[in-house]
């Protein structure tokens, strides 16, 4: 089916343009008045170069999050879906995701709903999300439910930005200092060692441990970097198997300083997650198996699937993470109380916000407690050397 470039003006007479596939251009006219566009030009698209790994196929949470919350609004307008769905395609940057709205907006014009079109792109719309438009297009709420899952998403897309804070900068603070101790290792204390051999000065154990770890680093400095390249890739496919993963996250729970942080984290996106498809009545075990999958640490994916199976046997979700006993108390409690109530989900939204306000502190509490420990670690990892190479300087100084 051949694609035009079609120009008209819209029913408020804003000029409006676009790209669609169409068996001719009498077609494309005849479907665009439907849509009550006024055609103005309708020309062949001329072919496009695609190479295919230049291609990116990726959308971001945020864009899905100003995607749901544009397309809530143009659906409150009375907008109908098809137009609503034109609109957000031609003022999409993202080029991959352009083509997704493009081919939805395809699909529900040809009788199919919202719902079962995201659904061919599981890589953008993820279970939650299809299972929230479908329960909005069958109660009559679609514009409450997409509005719902801006919100969600916008306070993801928070909550990550927080982790990614906490994380990067004493990861580039210590990757930097390593990467400086190798380069004087390689380069400067070399030059230093044949000073000393030069004079016949006589060398302090400490200043022998360094040109030792120098030597050593001078010989295999490639296979150093190719070690360092390695271990990366490595770390990577351990992470992809059941059991690396296991470890993995169970290592990071334990770890001091991150590990409560991103067991809060991980809380934070179980109960928001949860109190989400709840709220947007998508059945409690189904929910649970979508919540698992968005927790992002494996050990405690496993206990909401194991309170799943609990919940699945007649126990209720509080006593089903009783048993489980690997989650909080306070979660329990407050879990309890929203089944005693029947307000589970704004209990879990409650949950979600405290669990969002303690990353926060805990985020802000871990970066003035780094920064001064990793300046520490750096200026005693530099300072031994520089010290290790001063010392039979001043040795030579004595005997003179």
């Amino acid at each position: 089916m051949p694609s035009y470039v079609w120009k008209g003006k819209n029913r408020y007479g804003d000029v409006v343009s676009g790209s669609r596939a169409a068996h001719s251009v009498e077609g494309l006219s005849k479907s665009l008045q439907r849509e009550q566009i006024t055609v103005i030009d309708i020309s062949r698209k001329q072919l496009e170069l695609k190479i295919p790994f230049l291609q990116v196929q990726k959308v971001r949470l945020k864009d899905l999050a100003i995607f749901s919350r544009q397309l809530s609004v143009l659906i409150d307008a009375e907008l109908p879906l098809i137009q609503s769905l034109n609109i957000l395609a031609e003022q999409t940057k993202n080029k991959y995701f352009k083509r997704v709205i493009k081919d939805i907006r395809g699909d529900v014009e040809a009788g199919s709903t919202l719902n079962q079109a995201m659904k061919k792109f599981s890589n953008v719309f993820d279970n939650l999300f299809c299972n929230l438009v479908a329960s909005g297009e069958q109660s009559g709420s679609l514009d409450i439910m997409l509005r719902r899952l801006a919100e969600y998403l916008e306070k993801i897309v928070k909550l990550r930005s927080q982790v990614r804070q906490a994380m990067i900068y004493p990861s580039a603070v210590l990757g930097f200092s390593v990467l400086v101790v190798i380069f004087m290792m390689w380069k400067i204390v070399p030059v230093f060692a044949s000073i000393f051999i030069d004079l016949g000065a006589s060398l302090p154990t400490l200043t022998l441990i360094v040109l030792g770890i120098s030597n050593f680093v001078q010989k295999y400095i490639l296979f150093i970097f190719l070690g360092f390249i390695g271990l990366f890739f490595l770390l990577r496919y351990l992470k992809k198997t059941d059991t690396g993963r296991k470890v993995f996250d169970r290592f990071l729970l334990s770890m001091p300083l991150f590990g409560k942080l991103l067991q809060k984290v991980s809380l934070s996106r179980v109960t928001r997650t949860l109190s989400t498809l709840l709220s947007g009545g998508v059945p409690m075990l189904e929910s649970l198996v979508i919540t698992s999958a968005t927790a992002g640490n494996v050990i405690i994916e496993d206990d909401i699937m194991k309170s799943r199976a609990l919940v699945a046997e007649g126990k209720s979700l509080t006593d089903a993470f009783k048993e489980v006993g690997q989650l909080p108390f306070m979660l329990i409690q407050m879990v309890g109380v929203g089944e005693a109530t029947g307000t589970l989900d704004e209990m879990l939204a409650k949950l979600a916000t405290f669990y969002d306000e303690e990353v926060e502190t805990s985020v802000g509490a871990l970066l003035s407690v780094l920064e001064p420990v990793l300046l520490i670690f750096v200026g005693l990892m530099v300072g031994t050397i520089v010290i290790s190479m001063y010392l039979p300087i001043f040795e030579l100084m004595n005997q003179f």
